[in-house]
């Protein structure tokens, strides 16, 4: 079975980290399957039965995205708004992500020693994506340890963002069944 990757990059031309990363991933096209929200939905009309059958096809899932704002970029919050629905996702009813294993993988542009309680930030990444482990405690997935590579805006060498992509296919395959 392969592993999912939904990639929200609203920018990928641009990207140093999440193209190199897509790249790497398109090499390994038997175990991975790129999703791209933004050249799939460019209108935002996101089609929710489309998207809820690919959940359900894929038992490991990895949400790509860079770090707006210390959140995701909003199309990736609107799709999640949209496919994870009552009776579905949550509910009484809604068991369809119960035991999926699904995990962030984020490129963040500022230093890692910025997301400290004394640093300029003030939090650590992992309480920034609390409410992502929070949504998926609630569907009933099974939430991964993040993947994150720091200073992707200007200090990443292109060496690092290289060794990146061979450790996020790394990362992706300790995950699978």
């Amino acid at each position: 079975m392969k592993t999912l990757v939904i990639l929200a990059h609203p920018n990928i031309a641009a990207s140093r980290v999440n193209q190199h990363w897509k790249k790497e991933l398109e090499q390994h096209a038997e175990e991975v399957y790129i999703h791209e929200l933004y050249r799939t939905y460019p209108d935002w009309s996101i089609d929710v039965v489309r998207e809820q059958k690919l959940l359900e096809a894929h038992e490991h899932i990895i949400l790509q995205f860079p770090f707006y704002w210390y959140s995701y970029p909003p199309l990736l919050k609107k799709w999640l708004d949209d496919v994870f629905t009552h009776g579905w996702a949550y509910g009484s009813k809604g068991d369809r992500l119960h035991g999926k294993r699904m995990g962030l993988a984020i490129s963040i542009g500022d230093k890692e020693g910025n997301y400290a309680k004394t640093m300029p930030v003030g939090f650590s990444v992992e309480e920034l994506v609390a409410p992502f482990k929070a949504s998926m405690n609630h569907v009933g997935v099974i939430a991964l340890p993040n993947y994150a590579v720091f200073g992707a805006s200007f200090q990443a060498t292109d060496e690092e963002i290289d060794q990146s992509a061979k450790e996020y296919i790394r990362y992706i395959r300790q995950f699978r069944k």
